[in-house]
């Protein structure tokens, strides 16, 4: 069987994360195409402050993981479109995010040709909308934001600066 072309359903998740940002009230812009290590950036003007965005799509339901090899991004968004299988057997589901600092990403064990297991990530189903980690990446600047206090964060320590 070729390999199936998601182009589109990539590009539509690319979309659905800029979309989920946007309602949250996270200033973010698509990316030119092919821009190397992210596809999104969000920013806060007030802060100064900008957070590159990579996603990273999987057309079928139950995906086992996905590739990656470039890590020249803030965070990585994993959106499983659950859209069934080729085959057009598998159950459709609504998509799921799954929201990471790259520094919780990049030192996984993968496949010599990139592949990451979903297994293979700690924490995986916990960060499913977990959002506001970008929110408070944004706000980290100094004397921007008093209160912010980067140890309360889950993953605290893990952001690159």
């Amino acid at each position: 069987m070729p390999r199936q072309n998601t182009r589109l359903e990539s590009e539509g998740a690319e979309f659905l994360v800029l979309g989920n940002l946007l309602i949250r009230g996270i200033a973010a812009y698509k990316s030119y195409t092919n821009t190397a290590g992210y596809d999104l950036l969000a920013v806060q003007p007030e802060t100064n402050c900008a957070a590159r965005i990579q996603v990273k799509s999987r057309w079928r339901t139950g995906a086992e993981g996905f590739i990656i090899n470039n890590f020249s991004c803030d965070f990585v968004v994993v959106v499983l479109l659950n859209r069934g299988t080729k085959t057009g057997t598998g159950e459709v589901r609504p998509p799921a995010f799954h929201i990471f600092p790259v520094s919780e990403i990049e030192g996984l064990q993968r496949s010599g040709w990139g592949k990451l297991a979903l297994t293979k990530i700690p924490g995986f189903c916990e960060a499913e909308n977990r959002w506001g980690i970008i929110s408070e990446f944004l706000a980290r600047s100094e004397g921007a934001n008093p209160s912010f206090n980067p140890d309360a964060l889950k993953c605290a320590g893990q952001f690159r600066r």
